[in-house]
């Protein structure tokens, strides 16, 4: 992973939190439906994208303020670090 900022530099690649469930629980409980998934890597909250209804996973980040989340589609590796706005491969 390229060197971006300070919460993807100490992004731990070889310890990344992962779903394990592969839903938005906040989604299921309200009844609707999700685009894709991400994960918080501060934390482990599964949340929808923002292409989806609800957006949990920005939610989730004004909340929280957990910096780092990853995505949760299979073959997709990345991560996005809100406050900074940047995307990061790995």
């Amino acid at each position: 992973m390229a060197v971006l900022c300070a919460h993807l530099t100490a992004l731990d690649i070889a310890h990344l939190k992962h779903d394990t469930q592969h839903v938005c629980p906040e989604c299921v409980a309200l009844g609707d439906d999700w685009v894709h998934l991400r994960i918080c890597q501060q934390c482990g909250h599964v949340g929808c994208c923002d292409d989806s209804l609800n957006k949990h996973a920005t939610k989730h980040f004004h909340a929280t303020r957990h910096p780092v989340i990853t995505s949760a589609q299979p073959g997709e590796r990345w991560a996005w670090c809100y406050p900074d706005e940047l995307l990061a491969e790995y």
